[in-house]
């Protein structure tokens, strides 16, 4: 049972004019800064897939150490996600976030002095501390400032970064790789250059974030009035619901919360395989400049974006969701499969019709626990998903890098993907009937 404000809506249960007036501010100053951050956190995150052979020939990284340094990122990521969610909470969003934002630049940065692989590992598991918190940390500024109308709009808006990283990251990394001079090499200018850019970001953060609406003097008395006297309406709602702690053991007794978990880290495990691992394949089409390889690597991310959003349309429209997603899972594994039958340029185009598929399936599998989930656990339970869902940034890096060392190929793990994404896919029609 909801609470109606009269101060916040007009007739016909629309907005008042002056809650509108705040969350168009909110919109047109927070959302854009969000958006640029997470592209920058993206960028600072996934760029060592375009310097793997440079890290090689320079570092004598192998296949092994190489995939086993990616995926450290996401367990330090997970480790270290919850505790910088509490320190946001006591500090306040401007100051954590600025944090966040300032120490994964000063780590990125530093990728740029490495010197072999205990140092490749403690840098990146240091950029998985450093990063963490970042986007529940986002999620959570969501609920201090917008009401709940207004939320999901401004997290498909943020979620957008990603894709756009996604897009970006490979012209920007392999142009920076272009760059010699100063006694440093490409890859070094890579990460000082992107990270800098991260470092310098965080001051913008500083002047432009407030923690609390509260403190937001480019809003008027009236919108700051208006817009927390309805955020704390619907808090006391939430709490008036809330259960007492659940912990996570107690979440996964519930087999449908499982399954949830299963199929978002098989989600996870393609996705991440091909973000650290398709330049390399690319590398082996024919002898390209690292601008090129760039350019090759946002193709299947461009296909990927276009078939998100025209497979959520369809599935607004003919509804079925646990269908759709397993439509996508199906043509990721066969995109995945089918590229370990042919030479290098075939794999890549095998790769492009996965991206239809694995991208997709991500948007689409979270309306699917939402509609299960309990109003009052539904929070924890989507944080549960995310964190063991994100551990597939570190299964799959880590076996590909220990599979091309042994065998000389990726060819198994590609298989791996193509099979976990068929599970995945069966799996999916298992999360539907009514809850329990």
């Amino acid at each position: 049972m909801s609470t109606v404000l009269p101060t916040t809506t007009a007739a016909g249960g629309a907005p008042s004019s002056v809650l509108a007036s705040a969350v168009s501010k909110i919109k047109w100053r927070i959302l854009p800064l969000f958006v640029v951050m997470f592209i920058a956190n993206y960028i600072d995150r996934v760029n060592i897939g375009f310097v793997r052979s440079h890290l090689e020939a320079d570092l004598g990284i192998g296949a092994a150490a190489f995939g086993f340094g990616a995926g450290i990122f996401f367990l330090a990521y997970a480790l270290f996600e919850v505790p910088s969610n509490i320190l946001q909470q006591r500090f306040g969003a401007k100051a954590w976030l600025t944090r966040i934002m300032a120490t994964w630049g000063i780590v990125a940065t530093g990728m740029a002095f490495v010197q072999g692989e205990t140092s490749f590992y403690v840098m990146r598991f240091l950029l998985g501390v450093a990063e963490a918190g970042f986007f529940p940390g986002v999620v959570y500024y969501f609920t201090q400032w917008l009401p709940n109308a207004e939320r999901g709009k401004a997290m498909a808006i943020f979620l957008s970064g990603s894709a756009l990283a996604s897009v970006v990251s490979g012209p920007l990394s392999g142009a920076l790789l272009q760059i010699e001079g100063g006694g440093l090499h490409g890859w070094q200018w890579m990460f000082i250059i992107e990270g800098v850019a991260s470092i310098l970001l965080c001051f913008v953060v500083w002047f432009c974030l407030d923690s609390k609406p509260s403190d937001a003097k480019w809003l008027t008395d009236a919108e700051r009035h208006e817009l927390e006297t309805v955020i704390a309406a619907e808090q006391k709602e939430r709490e008036k619901s809330k259960p007492g702690h659940v912990s996570m053991f107690s979440l996964l007794r519930d087999s449908r919360i499982a399954l949830f978990c299963f199929i978002y880290f098989a989600i996870q495990l393609t996705i991440y395989g091909a973000t650290f691992w398709l330049p390399s394949i690319i590398k082996k089409m024919g002898h390209y400049t690292d601008f090129q390889i760039g350019m090759f690597n946002s193709i299947p991310w461009i296909i990927s974006i276009a078939a998100m959003y025209m497979l959520a349309s369809l599935a607004a429209r003919f509804k079925r969701q646990q269908m759709w997603v397993a439509i996508a899972l199906v043509i990721a594994a066969t995109g995945m499969f089918m590229s370990t039958v042919g030479g290098p340029v075939f794999a890549f185009v095998a790769i492009c019709f996965a991206g239809i598929g694995f991208k997709a399936a991500s948007a689409l599998f979270w309306p699917i626990p939402q509609a299960y989930l309990d109003a009052r656990i539904a929070a924890a339970v989507i944080a549960l998903i995310n964190s063991l869902g994100n551990l597939g940034g570190f299964v799959a890096p880590a076996t590909f890098g220990y599979l091309e060392q042994k065998t000389g190929s990726i060819q198994g793990g590609l298989y791996g993907l193509a099979a976990a994404s068929l599970v995945a896919a069966a799996l999916v029609f298992l999360t539907r009937g009514p809850k329990k």
